[in-house]
Order: structure tokens, then sequence, then C-alpha cells
């Protein structure tokens, strides 16, 4: 199975794990996880921000290594692509947890661009 299907299960589970460590304290109500007040500030509110963004982003590259296999392209090319992506998700996250507006933005733009090239591979294979 090419690496880039794996960086799809592991790009379902990082949005997870983003907001784990927000959730591991004593104040966390596991009954009312959704609790608006608990994510309200702070580090809570940007691992909340990540992990929502993580959701969000996933769909597109999760469609995007699918049509860049099954129409053609290069799969070495595209499980690097998939690989990059992720190393940059994990950067967003790390960004995001420590409040850097600035290398976050730019970590989720190399991203986006990483999904459109591994959706466009077909077309220069």
């Amino acid at each position: 199975m090419p690496i880039a299907v794996w960086c799809i299960l592991i790009a379902a589970i990082l949005p997870l794990l983003s907001v784990f460590p927000a959730k591991m304290n004593k104040e966390f109500d596991n009954a009312r996880p959704r609790d608006p007040e608990y994510w309200k500030d702070g580090f809570r509110a940007r691992a909340q921000g990540a992990q929502a963004n993580g959701f969000e982003a996933f769909p597109l590259f999760a469609v995007a290594v699918i049509v860049g296999l099954g129409q053609g392209g290069d799969p070495v090319w595209i499980d690097r692509l998939a690989e990059l992506f992720i190393g940059l998700r994990v950067i967003y996250i790390l960004c995001y947890w420590t409040d850097r507006a600035t290398p976050r933005s730019l970590a989720w733009t190399a991203g986006f661009f990483a999904t459109i090239a591994i959706f466009t591979s077909p077309v220069w294979s």
C-alpha cells in the first residue's frame, strides 16, 4: 500500500491528537466535552482551533491522494508530497499551540499547495 494512503489515516488522526493535551487536566469534564466555556481562552482555544482546522483540511487531502493515485499520478511523488503534508500539519499544530500565527499560516499555505500538487499530479506524470 502506498505511503500516501497511510498518510490519509495519519491526517484523520492528527486533529484528535491536536486537542488531546488540552483535555489532560483536572478541569476538563468528559461529561461535557463541548462546553464552550472550557474552550474559550488560551491554549485550549488554540488546541480546539487546530483540531477544527485539521478536520477542515482532511477531506481535500484525502480526495487529492485518491485522485492522484487513481488517475495515474507518480506514486513516489505523491508519497513524498503526502509526507510533506503530514510534516507541515505537525508544524501547523505546534505553531497553533505556541501562538505563532505567521509560521502557522505559512505551514497551512505550504500544506494546501502540497495537496493541490497531489491532486494535479496525474497531469504532470
